[in-house]
């Protein structure tokens, strides 16, 4: 039952997102009041440029520390080269991913190459869930 259900099937569609040239200071206000760990960043044109985690946002508080600047853009900080699946990859495909890569939580969907939502670990589980 699980092979036949796809990403698309339990990822997040309304995400919040970020631009290159936002400020880091805001994209960190925006993750505290939305409660979330990480966001994608992407271009004028929707197209997934990179992604912010928070993990990204403590090489800014090291910098700051350093350098007494606290500041900087999204695009200093962000992870470029972005891990992704595809809308129709399987739960149990997506499920592999995540045992294979242990420390991430979340991906970036795409379908034709254009940011369509986002699918968590937790998003997996509920996909256990509502079958079992």
């Amino acid at each position: 039952m699980l092979k036949t259900i796809k990403v698309s099937d339990y990822m997040a569609a309304t995400l919040v997102t970020f631009k290159p040239d936002m400020g880091m200071k805001v994209a960190i206000s925006h993750l505290l009041e939305k409660r979330i760990s990480g966001a994608p960043v992407v271009d004028d044109h929707g197209n997934l440029v990179g992604m912010l985690s928070e993990q990204d946002c403590m090489k800014m508080a090291l910098t700051a520390g350093y350098h007494e600047d606290m500041g900087g853009l999204v695009r200093d900080y962000m992870t470029p080269n972005v891990d992704t699946v595809e809308a129709e990859t399987s739960i149990l495909k997506l499920a592999q991913k995540f045992i294979d890569q242990p420390n991430r939580r979340r991906f970036p969907v795409l379908h034709n190459n254009r940011l369509v939502g986002q699918v968590s670990r937790r998003d997996v589980l509920r996909a256990i869930e509502k079958i079992g």
